[in-house]
């Protein structure tokens, strides 16, 4: 959901008198530029901690932990651990 803010309150006044030579009262999206956005989790470091987490575990499995017991210790469903195994059989690295 976008958020409303009043131009009013944002807008220097010569901008909102030509924006109103074309709108008035009404809602407008401004969209960003088009500048590259960051990845999932890139910009608040969740990405990097599922990564540690996820090595984590690969190698917890690689050394003979069972999935059951990977599940206990990180609270996470034993089909969760084997698609964390599956899709990551090599030891992710960060960037």
């Amino acid at each position: 959901m976008l958020k409303y803010k009043n131009a009013k309150t944002i807008l220097p006044e010569c901008l909102l008198k030509e924006l109103q030579q074309y709108v008035r009262g009404e809602m407008i999206y401004v969209p960003g530029d088009d500048s590259p956005r960051a990845g999932w989790g890139e910009a608040n470091g969740t990405r990097e901690k599922y990564i540690i987490r996820n090595n984590e575990i690969i190698m917890l499995y690689k050394s003979g932990v069972s999935k059951e017991d990977i599940a206990d210790r990180y609270h996470l469903s034993e089909y969760s651990i084997k698609k964390i195994i599956q899709n990551r059989g090599d030891v992710l690295k960060l960037k």
